[in-house]
C-alpha cells in the first residue's frame, strides 16, 4: 500500500480540468460547464446502499440546486455501462461520470487510503468539490458521509 500522498484541493484554487464518459459513453467535459456553479461529487461504486442513498438524494434535491444555479456531475471509477444501469434503475436525473482509471479522483484528492469493514484499503474517498463559474474551488469536502450529506450541503449553500 502506497503512503496516502493525495493532495486536497482547496478554496480559491483552480479545479483540475478533466473529460469522462458518461453512462451512455459520451465526453463530457468541466470545460462545458463554464460559467455555471458545479457540484462536482466522488462516490466509490454505483448501486451500492451509501452510493444509492447519495445519488438519490442528489436527484432528489437537483431541481432546487438547478434553481439556485447549481449543476450536478458524479464520478465514480465505474464502466460507462454500470453507470447507465445505475441512473436507469434509480431515475438519477444527471450526469454520472467514468473515471475508470480514477485520475480524476486523484486530481481532486478524493482517492487514497479508507478503512472498509476493518481493512485499510485504496480507492474513492466519498467527497465533494463545489466550483463557480470559472471553474475554482468554492467548498472541498472529503470523507463525507452518504446520509445527510447534500442536506448539509445544501444548508452550507444557502440553498
Amino acid at each position: 500500500m502506497s503512503p496516502n500522498l493525495t493532495v486536497k484541493l482547496q478554496p480559491g484554487t483552480q479545479a483540475p480540468e478533466f473529460t469522462l464518459p458518461d453512462a451512455e459513453g459520451r465526453s463530457v467535459s468541466l470545460a462545458d460547464y463554464r460559467g455555471k456553479n458545479v457540484i462536482v461529487y466522488f462516490y466509490p461504486q454505483a448501486a451500492t446502499p451509501g452510493c444509492t442513498t447519495e445519488a438519490c438524494d442528489f436527484r432528489d434535491s437537483l431541481a432546487s440546486l438547478q434553481g439556485s444555479g447549481y449543476e450536478v456531475l458524479g464520478i465514480s471509477p465505474d464502466a460507462p455501462e454500470a453507470l447507465a444501469a445505475f441512473t436507469g434503475d434509480f431515475g438519477l436525473t444527471f450526469p454520472l461520470l467514468a473515471d475508470e482509471d480514477h485520475a480524476v479522483a486523484l486530481a481532486y484528492g478524493a482517492w487514497g487510503e479508507k478503512l472498509v469493514h476493518g481493512e485499510v484499503t485504496e480507492g474513492i474517498v466519498r467527497s465533494t468539490v463545489v466550483l463557480d463559474p470559472e471553474g475554482k474551488v468554492k467548498l472541498a469536502q472529503y470523507q463525507v458521509k452518504a446520509q445527510g450529506h447534500v442536506a448539509a450541503l445544501k444548508q452550507e449553500l444557502g440553498v
